[in-house]
This record gives structure tokens, sequence and C-alpha cells, in this order.
């Protein structure tokens, strides 16, 4: 996890413009570099580096004496790095798993680049050979990437938006900023003045498409065929391999927990892989919540079951209510469930980074959207429409809960490892047939849990714990996290600032006074800049009002008298 930022064709002076290079040193507390491109006086990258492999050589821009004539840029990890050397013979100068990105290209070109990384990623490549720049992002946008690009040709590109928003240029007053598309790359011409021109924004990878890199994963062709046993133990054997091949760090290892299935399995399995490559310490696992939530109670547990070295954080409800605008600025998001759900999970990294020495941080986003774990999958009209909306929710994660994971993570200085959005365990589970992949007797993710049954991994009382969305389970059964942070917003907000609410803000209008307490305090940092939120997260094919699963009248929970 690193934070990246470049610019080409700038008018201003490049140590002027560097200051907003600044805005997102969190993201990378280790070290920072500022570097001029030869030839180019306007172009320059900005890099704050984290250092999580190869702690010598692990400085960006990178470039390689055999290549002397690009640069990379990157924030990501390469998986797959090691066996793409082996099976195109590349000589490697550094032990930095980007470096293959600049054999890639050299061998094939940007597209087959993109297609052969197997891991999260978001880069900046640039060859001065062939005057080109090229972006690029991984299939579910996990690690993030915001451009901007003015009529005239000054581009600006960053990990987060708030290192853009501020840059100076002559001809634009406000230069529209936009999240860069996940599984997409884009080819610019690079002119002589610096400036650029977009050529291409191709899509390279859709989330239903087996990758080409599984030519060279670890894991050879599986069974085919839909028979239960068979499904069931090919889930098992992608899952531990989307979770082993995430084990790749020098830093230390640690698990979120919140209890429930998905942080559950990834704990499991974590552990379970540490004791087999021996690695000499144990994991640190974190849960965060009111006490005895229902999170923190399930997440007892677990790292009991599992024999983790467990810590609890306990929010207190002023403390979560301090943190709402320092998150808002973080996220650079005002979407209600996000925002919610995002204020445990900030305040349990900044716990980590302060309290702990783990750094590479695993949890369980994207589960929910790929197995059809929200409550409100038990109303689709069908397995077809049902699969549909699993789809959906997986190409907008990047706007939602991947976004929040990351964030929330490298406000302080973590970086976040997500197997469930493995590209080859996500495409297997999409192919599988819809019929397979719906809730059943009354129970989402059936299929997932069904598949762990037998594995001992995790008591039974929580393979088969209903769902309990974060910003819920954190709260007491009583009263759910939302409604306290509704009840202290209600006194901030007036009754008149609502009713004028679609007139202030025309575009996604606040339509309750949590969501106009929000909108203020993005507009306050992101001034006209609604637009990175096309729309608010809700669930499908139920009247909601609100995006909380306790509002749906499937929710039970086991606690509840």
């Amino acid at each position: 996890m690193c934070g990246i930022w470049a610019l080409f064709g700038s008018d201003e002076c490049l140590s002027v413009q560097c200051l907003s290079a600044m805005k997102i040193a969190h993201r990378g507390p280790d070290a920072f570099r500022f570097e001029n491109v030869n030839g180019f006086t306007n172009c320059c990258f900005g890099f704050h580096r984290l250092a999580v492999v190869d702690q010598l050589y692990g400085m960006q821009p990178i470039r390689v004496k055999k290549f002397p004539y690009l640069w990379l840029c990157y924030n990501g990890e390469i998986y797959n790095f090691k066996q793409l050397q082996k099976q195109f013979g590349f000589e490697y100068q550094t032990l930095v798993d980007g470096e293959v990105i600049l054999h890639l290209y050299n061998r094939g070109g940007i597209e087959q680049t993109a297609s052969m990384l197997d891991g999260v990623f978001a880069f900046i490549l640039l060859d001065t050979a062939n005057r080109k720049v090229f972006l690029a992002r991984d299939t579910y946008g996990v690690r993030p990437l915001f451009k901007m690009l003015t009529d005239d040709g000054f581009l600006g590109v960053c990990s987060e938006a708030k290192g853009l928003i501020n840059l100076k240029h002559s001809t634009s007053l406000c230069s529209k900023v936009e999240p860069f598309l996940p599984g997409h790359y884009e080819v610019l011409d690079l002119k002589p003045s610096g400036k650029v021109a977009s050529v291409e924004l191709v899509k390279f990878h859709s989330c239903k498409d087996e990758p080409l890199h599984v030519a060279c994963d670890t894991v050879e062709a599986l069974p085919s065929g839909f028979d239960l046993e068979t499904v069931k133990s090919n889930i098992r054997i992608l899952f531990e391999n989307a979770v082993r091949k995430r084990l790749m760090a020098h830093r230390r290892i640690g698990c979120l927990l919140s209890g429930g299935l998905d942080s559950s399995l990834v704990a499991a399995v974590l552990l379970k892989l540490m004791k087999e490559i021996n690695i000499n310490y144990p994991l640190q696992t974190f849960a965060i919540g009111m006490e005895n939530s229902p999170d923190l109670l399930a997440a007892r547990k677990v790292a009991a079951h599992i024999g983790s070295e467990h810590h609890e954080v306990i929010l207190n409800t002023e403390e979560g209510i301090q943190a709402i605008e320092e998150v808002i600025f973080s996220l650079e998001t005002y979407d209600i469930t996000t925002i919610r759900a995002s204020i445990g999970m900030y305040l349990v990294s900044k716990y980590i980074r302060k309290k702990t020495d783990s750094v590479v941080i695993f949890s369980g986003e994207g589960s929910d959207e790929l197995t059809q774990g929200y409550i409100y999958f038990h109303k689709a009209p069908s397995p077809e429409e049902a699969a549909e909306e699993s789809e959906r929710l997986l190409k907008e994660l990047y706007l939602f809960d991947v976004l929040r994971a990351d964030r929330t993570t490298a406000a302080h200085g973590l970086e976040l490892r997500v197997p469930f959005l493995d590209h080859r365990f996500t495409s297997y589970y999409l192919s599988l047939p819809a019929e397979l992949r719906t809730p059943k007797n009354g129970i989402e993710k059936y299929l997932l849990r069904l598949s762990f049954e037998d594995s001992n991994l995790l008591p039974k009382e929580i393979l088969w714990r209903p769902k309990e969305a974060f910003s819920d389970g954190i709260a007491s059964v009583k009263k759910s996290w939302f409604s306290i942070l509704q009840d202290y917003i209600d006194q901030q907000v007036d009754d008149v600032l609502l009713e004028k609410a679609a007139e202030k803000y025309p575009f996604n209008p606040p339509k309750t006074k949590e969501s106009y307490y929000y909108r203020q305090i993005f507009e306050k940092h992101y001034s006209g800049r609604s637009s990175w939120l096309p729309h608010y997260w809700m669930p499908k094919w139920v009247k909601a009002t609100d995006p909380s699963a306790r509002t749906l009248k499937h929710y039970k929970s086991a606690t509840q008298e």
C-alpha cells in the first residue's frame, strides 16, 4: 500500500504543485520521493512508500538498467511475479513485485501486462522512447486511482482525489477529477510539450471472465462439473489459494475479525497457512464494538477457537461521533452506509497503527457481493436476477465497500488484503449455476457456508451466523449504531435545512437529516464534487428507506429476546 502521484504538462511550478502530493502522505509513512522526468521539465512523479516488500530497493518511480526509458509508479501487490519470471525467463534487478510490470510491458505491450497481473494494482507507466503514458487499475479497484485531464492536455493522477483537487492550472478553475475505472487501462500520447492526449480506454478484464494469468497459477486445472461435492472442494481449494498467495510480506500480518462469516473464514484459513509455512509470530486479530456488542462476542469466540492473539477495541459513542468529519475527509464520499461502516473500521485501524506492529491487514470485503450475502437477496425474484445483482455490486465495489476498506486502513498507513476478491476465486464462483448461489433455507451465503462445514475451521454457530452489517454489529442489539448516529444528528440539522435540501444539493439530494449532515461535511472539503458518488447504496427488491440491514423485516438477531 503506497501513495502514487504524477503530473504531465503542468504550467505551474512543480515545487508548488508538489504540495498537493503531500495530501496523501498517510498512504506511505516510511519514505517520500519527488522526481522530475528527464527531458520533460513539466512532468514529475511523487511517491509515498509503505515498505512491505524489498526494504532496500522499493522506492519509486521504479527504473531498471535494462529499460532506461520506462518509469513506473504503482500501488499494489502482484502475487504472481515469481511465476511470471519463471514462465517468461525475466531477469529481475530488484525484489519488488511491481518490477514485473516493466518486463511484461517490454515483452507484450500494455494489454498483456494488465491481463497477466494476478493481484491488486493501480499504476502509471511512462514510456519516453515511444512517448506514451499508460494508466491501469485492477478488476475490482481494490487499489484506488483518480485522474484529472484538462482540455489542453494537463494530466494529474493520484491514489486519492484529495491530491488533485487543488492543483494549479492556467486554463481551468475547477478541473474534473474522477475515479479511474477498475478493470481498465488507458493509453495516452505524450507530446514534446509534456501535455498528453487520450488515445483509448480499454476494459481488459470482467469479473466473470477467467483471468489470463490462470495459465501460470500455482493451483492447476480444477475438476469440472457442477455436482455439489466438486463445487465445494473447488471453493475450498481456490479460497485457500487466495489467502496463501497474499502472505507475501516482510512486515507483520494481522486480520480484522468482526465475528461474521467472512472475516472469520479469512482469519481461520490465514492462521492455518501461517502455521504451515512456519511464520514465527502469533496472528493478531482485531475487533471493534461497544461493550457486549454482537460482533465483539462472536469475534471472541472465533479467536478462542483458532488461537489468535486477539485485541478488542471498545467503541464509545462520543469517539465515534467525533471521528465523522475525518472519516468523510478520508473516504471522499457522502454515501450513508459507507460512512456508518467506516467509523468502526477507521478507529480499529487507528488502534492497530498506534498499539501494534501489524501492518499487512487481511479482511473479508467482497464476500457479500460475490456470495449474495446481503439480506435483501432473500427477496430476489429469481436466481438469474440475483446473479445479475451480484455482478452489479461487484462492479460498483470501488464506490462503496472497497473504497471504505482502502481509505480507512490507508489513513493509518496500513495495507489491506482481501482474498475474497481474488480474480480466480471470484470468476469460478460467478461461473457456477445461478441456482446454486442463492440463499437457501432462509440462510444467505448458503453455498459458501456449506463448503466449509466439514473443515472444523470455525465453530458451527459462527459458520452459520446470520448476516450482521458491520455498522450494526459493532453496536448493542437494543440500539444499533445507525440509530445512535441519527439521534445525535437530529440535534445538528434543522428541519428547514432538510426541506430545502433538493435546492441546495440537486444531485443525489439528501432525504434524511443524517444524509444531509454527511453531505455538508463532504461539500466543505470537496465542494462541487458530488458526482464522485453516482448513487447511494441501497438494498434492492424491498421498500427500504434506510440501507441498514436492521430495518429489513428479515433481520433477526440471535440475542434478541
